[in-house]
């Protein structure tokens, strides 16, 4: 059975059962806890936690999920994946644990052909919790499981928690037996590679306490909605309803092994080496392309870092497999194509992947060439200085410059016999990430504890935003914080954070800045506010300082924001919403949102491409969006569920989650986008949209930035103004500029060379004179002297070469020559092949003289340069030559 039909079953076994089927969420995590999607049921944490309602009773999903802490053991062993697909069932306060096993039980057992996986029930054997007698007398007494094969384990194995205080609960799990060949029997408290489990349930029906790790905290009482969460790996069923050994043999990846051979050559179950890349390669790929897909891409950070990682993972391994060329393209294409069954969308998106994936390919085999120079370098020198660690510093260099994971790294230095110092590496990491980190959660949270937040959202609800339709209104201070700690008042000159039950504020979110404005209570109190964030689902934050008088909780009160700012914040918003459009029109659908922020008057805006984008496109693109004003195209924004919205053909923002109901904003007939933001209610309301350029901020990822409005006018004021200025100085018309500055440049440049020419000329007239200087040194020749000031590096250097030449070649000659050059002494060094069987080397002259002029210098030894800090000290530099030629000879 494929994995397509194992997905397909499990999702319309449920459906038919009364489940709601809920898609897979992103892998991009909408949690701060989380970079990326590790279990099934994370979308559904907040419907756990009490955070939200949930919308269902049942549920079923098939989730996307991605973990990396075991990486570095991914191909080593036949079990360790990134990349994996979690089939969930749930209820909330519906179905307990009797209606969860009888599920899971039928499906697993019920035939191939009446739609179940037709698994042999002998072959199944269960575990539960050791205080567990209910789930027990279920499997035993309901289900028919004989009593043998039915086994209790601890806390450790069979107790569930999200790690802090909160829900929890026994599992349940099963467990099929996979015969003798695998191990010795006894079940699964004693082979879990014999007795492999395949389907976990979990008995959320407990509140957990503080404590550390699976095993020590406290059982505070039971909840009071008992809720399911169960979750089947679907690459374990594959693996058995396949009849292979391992997930890398299972539909989904052996395809991709495949591949890999082909592109190599290396045949897989030929060596174990090989078969760790091939595993690699496969496992890496697939997540790539999954994670591309959900609008990751690579970075140096969070989870742009993760994809970046294994992306390079993949590459190297297939360096070490003996391929030359680019392969990711192949590798790419035949992910598609195996996953594009289960999801469509790889299909629909696969130029933009293609794109990212093979930037990202290109990107990583030009630092691959540089940094392992870097990286050759580093091993030189520390074996040299007889050390076998290379130091965290080289590493955190690799890595933050040419994007070499640590692994890589690791792989690479062992290679040479060398470990690395990788406490060193993570600390120099954990300082940049904390610096990070604490600008982003300053900025979400103003440092107060989340829990604060969820405590007013619990007492006082959801905050009621009136900000689509009233600017000011009406509202009740509902929770307050003074310095980030929860307060019943505050008072004149105090920093704090207000919650109201309704606002007109706009929470900075999807792209767009927050607004700003006053909240007047009518005590009389007055709070100048300056940010709206949201740091908990539907509670908007007000931050501000109290300006006059007192506030308190319960007090009414009237907000108004900034409208200019609004006005202007929305007219930018609009405008990105035409830019979007625009490029896409342009470019095609690769150029998706990767990113926003609009702010007053301007905007910048982030999408996907992987080359520049040529001035005469960004031209047209300009055009456009102004043509589109003209138009007066009204805006309009109507909320439909999520499915009418697709079908309606709106643009989703990859990154983004979206609830069953999503709020569409639509621009005439030229834009229709899924977006919470505020705008203008026609295009001419923006007046004008002037694009400053475009540039990179990543690989696959460029960055265009804009003025609207008035803001636009000033722009083009002021570039109207430089263009009579130059009109004045060159004697043209504003369309004679480009051609007469052009002439002028190529001028000076002209005049430059011939100045160049010159000087180097004269440097080279000095020649016969120098070697006339030469003085015999114990049968050397030895010529030292010092140029003019401001002689280039190249000059100096034809001059040395040109003096050792006049010089007979059966005669040692050493030449070394000094100059000052932009305020520091610069010197070239050069020896004959007579100078150099009597031990005479440029370079370790160049050393000498370099370290008497304060700095370094190196080369061959036939001819080196070096340089230093003090120009005062040619004179010793050059007699410091004299001495160690006097020593050597």
């Amino acid at each position: 059975m494929e994995s397509a039909e194992i997905r397909r079953r499990w999702l319309s076994f449920f459906e038919e059962r009364g489940h709601t089927v809920v898609p897979s969420a992103s892998l991009i995590a909408d949690d701060p806890t989380l970079l990326l999607v590790n279990a099934g049921m994370v979308p559904f944490k907040p419907y756990f936690l009490g955070e939200t309602k949930p919308p269902f009773k049942r549920a079923s999903s098939v989730q996307k999920c991605v973990r990396t802490p075991d990486i570095e053991e991914v191909g080593k062993t036949t079990r360790h994946g990134t990349f994996f697909q979690m089939c969930g069932n749930f209820s909330f306060g519906d179905y307990f644990k009797e209606g969860a096993i009888k599920l899971a039980w039928e499906l697993l057992t019920t035939p191939v052909e009446h739609g179940g996986y037709g698994l042999e029930p002998e072959k199944l054997w269960i575990t539960v919790y050791q205080d567990d007698d209910e789930a027990e007398q279920i499997w035993r007494d309901v289900v028919g499981v004989p009593a043998e094969r039915i086994q209790r384990l601890g806390k450790k194995d069979n107790f569930w928690s999200m790690g802090v205080p909160g829900p929890c609960g026994p599992c349940s799990e099963i467990n099929y037996d996979r015969g003798p060949e695998f191990g010795v029997e006894g079940g699964p408290a004693v082979n879990d590679e014999r007795y492999v489990e395949i389907w976990n349930l979990v008995f959320m029906q407990y509140e957990r306490g503080q404590g550390i790790g699976k095993e020590d905290f406290e059982i505070l009482g039971d909840l009071p909605s008992k809720n399911i969460d169960t979750g089947l790996g679907l690459e374990r069923l594959a693996m058995i309803l396949q009849g292979v050994q391992n997930m890398y043999e299972t539909d989904t990846l052996k395809v991709v092994i495949d591949k890999a051979t082909e592109l190599t050559g290396v045949a897989y179950g030929e060596a174990h080496d090989s078969d760790v890349s091939l595993r690699v390669v496969a496992d890496h790929m697939r997540t790539s392309v999954m994670l591309i897909g959900d609008g990751v891409t690579p970075g140096n950070e969070g989870r742009g870092y993760v994809l970046r990682r294994i992306m390079r993972r993949a590459v190297r391994n297939m360096r070490l497999l003996g391929a030359t060329e680019p392969v990711v393209g192949a590798l790419v294409d035949t992910v598609i194509r195996t996953m594009g069954e289960q999801y469509p969308e790889l299909e629909t998106d696969r130029k933009r992947i293609e794109t990212v994936a093979l930037a990202e390919e290109a990107a990583f085999l030009k630092a691959l060439k540089g940094g392992t120079n870097i990286l050759d370098t580093a091993v030189t020198e520390t074996k040299a200085a007889g050390g076998t660690v290379l130091s965290g510093d080289k590493a955190f260099l690799l890595h933050d410059t040419w994007g070499f994971p640590i692994d890589l790294t690791l792989e690479m230095a062992a290679e040479q016999g060398l470990s690395v110092d990788e406490d060193g590496f993570r600390r120099l990491m954990k300082e940049q990430r904390e610096r990070a980190k604490a600008d982003a959660q300053a900025k979400k949270t103003g440092h107060a504890d989340v829990t604060s937040y969820r405590e007013i959202a619990d007492s006082a609800g959801a905050t009621q935003f009136t900000g689509y339709t009233n600017t000011e209104g009406e509202t009740t201070v509902v929770g307050l914080l003074v310095n980030g700690v929860p307060s019943p008042a505050a008072s004149e000159g105090d920093e704090v954070e207000v919650v109201l039950d309704r606002t007109p504020f706009y929470a900075e979110g999807g792209g767009q800045l927050a607004d700003q404005g006053r909240i007047k209570l009518h005590s009389g109190a007055v709070i100048e506010i300056r940010d709206v964030q949201q740091p908990v689902p539907g509670v908007s934050v007000h931050k501000g300082s109290v300006q006059v008088g007192e506030v308190t909780v319960g007090a009414t009160a009237y907000a108004a924001i900034d409208v200019r700012r609004r006005r202007a914040i929305a007219r930018a918003h609009s405008a990105t919403h035409l830019t979007h459009q625009a490029l896409r029109d342009a470019l095609g659908p690769t150029a998706a949102q990767a990113g926003s922020e609009n702010s007053p008057g301007r905007f910048r805006f982030d999408f996907g491409s992987p080359n520049a984008v040529p001035g005469t496109v960004l031209t047209d693109v300009e055009q456009k969006i102004n043509e589109v004003l003209a138009r007066e195209l009204d805006v309009h924004a109507e909320v439909m569920p999520i499915d009418e919205a697709k079908r309606q053909g709106a643009i989703a923002e990859f990154g983004e989650k979206y609830g069953e109901q999503v709020r569409v904003v639509t621009i005439g007939d030229f834009s229709k986008e899924l977006c919470g933001g505020t705008h203008v209610h026609n295009t001419a309301q923006l007046g004008l949209v002037k694009l400053l350029g475009e540039s990179s901020i990543g690989s696959g990822v460029r960055r265009i930035e804009a003025l609207v409005g008035v803001d636009a006018y000033h722009f083009l004021a002021r570039e109207h103004t430089v263009v009579a200025q130059l009109q004045e100085l060159v004697k043209g018309r504003p369309e004679e500029l480009p051609e007469k500055i052009s002439s002028m440049l190529g001028k000076l440049k002209d005049a430059e060379k011939e100045i160049e020419k010159f000087r180097a000329e004269k440097v080279l007239q000095a020649a016969a004179g120098l070697v006339d200087s030469a003085r015999d040194i114990r049968g050397v020749a030895l010529v030292t002297g010092q140029v003019p000031d401001g002689t280039g590096a190249d000059d100096l250097r034809k001059l040395v070469l040109d003096v050792r030449g006049r010089i007979p070649s059966d005669r040692p000659a050493v030449v070394a020559l000094f100059t000052t050059a932009n305020g520091k002494p610069l010197t070239v060094i050069a020896t004959n092949e007579a100078a150099r069987e009597r031990g005479l080397k440029a370079g370790e002259l160049v050393r000498t003289a370099a370290k008497t002029l304060g700095g370094g210098g190196g080369g061959k030894p036939d001819v080196a340069q070096g340089g230093g800090q003090n120009p005062q000290a040619v004179g010793e530099a050059m007699a410091a030559v004299e001495r160690q030629v006097l020593e050597t000879v």
